[in-house]
């Protein structure tokens, strides 16, 4: 494992934060992110291939920076837990996009709304991401036992998930929607892309609204999983946060991507799970053996690979 000291200086954390907050701006106003449309294939594919790519040539300019400050040592190894942290973040991400469709197919969102969600979405997973990654390298940093801890509920998350596979949730029992049905004035139909609407004087949320909370409190329970898997990748806050904000800035665009095929991957859930499975597995084995970056790796994109070309055969054979 990595130490707990962070390779991030001040003014590479500010630079990043301004890069995010310009994109974010940039999606918000200047590339249609504030007009109601149907996002297509070809333009989720562009944003797609645009946000990987910013990510590698991330990876990269860091190891250039790193490779002249403190050494080739130290800035292949970093790279190293970036692309692995970006991969694994990237790939749990996926399982986000099966339960996204989910909830927009129960609650009948017309295509062209919900890009709005899931920008809004995007900016709520931003901020709670960076307060559990920040309080958990600090406890990570105060309590380096925790980590055991982790690996256990990963590993037990990864079995979980392994049996559950096929098991589809039923929203209807989501506690926080309950709750919010009760306490909520609640419209009827949607009012185009708002979250509330005034009637008579009296304000009421959309059913949209009841959306994008369903969408957040989804982000908030993967992130239960995803943050702590990184950490046994890297402990460095910078790399942990600058791997997961790059794979949930991408995440809108993989939705749209993936979203008319998801059934072809029906297997990805089994790879997902086995990655927690290894990952927790490697957490609790660490002060017996370090299995190295390079190694864990090559593992997730084996799994992950596996999964995939599994579900594209299953699907031609089905057809």
């Amino acid at each position: 494992m990595s130490p707990t000291i962070s390779i991030g200086e001040p003014w590479m954390w500010a630079v990043f934060i301004a890069f995010v907050l310009i994109m974010l701006a940039l999606d918000l106003f200047v590339f249609g992110g504030n007009k109601a449309h149907k996002v297509s294939v070809k333009e989720a594919g562009a944003w797609t291939l645009a946000w990987v790519s910013l990510a590698l040539a991330f990876g990269v300019g860091l190891w250039w920076h790193l490779n002249g400050t403190v050494g080739p040592e130290i800035a292949d190894q970093k790279a190293l837990e970036f692309l692995t942290g970006y991969l694994i973040e990237w790939s749990l991400s996926v399982d986000n996009v099966f339960v996204f469709l989910l909830i927009f197919t129960a609650f009948h969102v017309p295509a062209e709304y919900q890009r709005r969600v899931l920008i809004y979405g995007v900016l709520g997973a931003i901020v709670m991401r960076a307060i559990m990654i920040l309080a958990g390298a600090w406890v990570v940093r105060e309590y380096s036992w925790v980590l055991y801890i982790f690996g256990a509920f990963l590993l037990i998350t990864g079995i979980r998930m392994l049996v559950m596979a096929e098991k589809v949730p039923d929203l209807e029992q989501n506690p926080v929607l309950k709750f919010a049905r009760r306490h909520l004035r609640i419209t009827e139909d949607y009012h185009g892309e708002k979250f509330s609407v005034l009637k008579d004087g009296v304000r009421y949320v959309t059913p949209l609204f009841l959306v994008l909370i369903m969408i957040e409190v989804t982000d908030l329970v993967f992130a239960v999983d995803s943050i702590p898997a990184i950490f046994a990748i890297t402990t460095d806050p910078f790399i942990v946060f600058t791997s997961n904000i790059f794979a949930i800035m991408g995440l809108r665009a993989l939705y749209f991507l993936l979203a008319d095929v998801a059934d072809r991957f029906h297997l990805l859930k089994y790879g997902l799970a086995m990655v927690l499975t290894f990952i927790g597995a490697k957490m609790l084995i660490a002060p017996w053996y370090h299995v190295p970056v390079q190694a864990s790796l090559g593992i997730v994109v084996i799994l992950i690979g596996s999964s995939v070309i599994a579900s594209l055969v299953a699907t031609r054979r089905a057809n």
